[in-house]
């Protein structure tokens, strides 16, 4: 009798060494299914278009030359009114809202109900490009400051045209320093991972010999 309940003893405690192995198990592949649920579908890993000396970057590092880029792109795409400064600049504003920060579109915002009261929006057709040797390539480390891990200054000179009613009213070069931050939120309507906080310090106006300033 004493060896059959040994028996059963020894066959019970095997059976729950396995019940907690299996309880193990269950906990390890729920903790690899919760890893794969929550990882990102796309990682977007930032590489300098010029590669022909190759190349080695940490995935969450951004190249200097993708920041001047995407604050070039977007500040154009801002100021590009091609029918009417009084619609265009507040869609624009709307259309690139992701790349945008919260307070820097409220600026923005803020900056169409002023121009519009002063009368300097409607009818009026406008576009920024950038000044023939004073780009990124030119001057890489002034273009784009490193201010802290996340976020930097580019120092844009830009040279701006304005017209109402097919009129020029305005030539302007400036030096438009923008503040970028790291912007990691959204990789399906921000692509980039940046945004632009609008002005890092006061619009610098430029004298560039050649040109007429209307």
């Amino acid at each position: 009798m004493s060896r059959f309940k040994n028996t059963i003893d020894q066959q019970k405690a095997h059976i729950n060494t396995l019940r907690g192995a299996i309880v193990g198990i269950a906990i390890v592949a729920g903790a690899f299914f919760y890893g794969w649920k929550t990882a990102p579908d796309n990682l977007t890993v930032h590489v300098p278009p010029d590669l022909r000396s190759g190349s080695t970057r940490l995935w969450w590092d951004v190249p200097p030359e993708s920041v001047y880029g995407f604050g070039l792109y977007v500040y154009q795409q801002l100021n590009r009114w091609p029918n009417d400064g009084n619609i265009d600049y507040e869609k624009n504003i709307e259309r690139m809202r992701h790349l945008l920060t919260d307070s820097c579109r409220a600026e923005l915002q803020d900056d169409v109900k002023k121009r519009r009261t002063a009368g300097e929006l409607r009818n009026r057709v406008r576009g920024i490009y950038e000044l023939i040797g004073r780009g990124f390539i030119d001057n890489p480390e002034y273009r784009v400051i490193q201010d802290s891990r996340n976020s930097w200054i580019v120092n844009l000179d830009l040279n701006a045209d304005e017209y109402f009613l097919n009129e020029p009213v305005k030539r302007s070069a400036s030096r438009y320093p923008l503040r970028v931050l790291r912007h990691d939120v959204d990789p399906k309507q921000n692509p980039y991972g940046l945004a632009l906080d609008c002005f890092a310090g006061q619009i610098q106006r430029l004298e560039i010999e050649g040109e007429g300033a209307l």
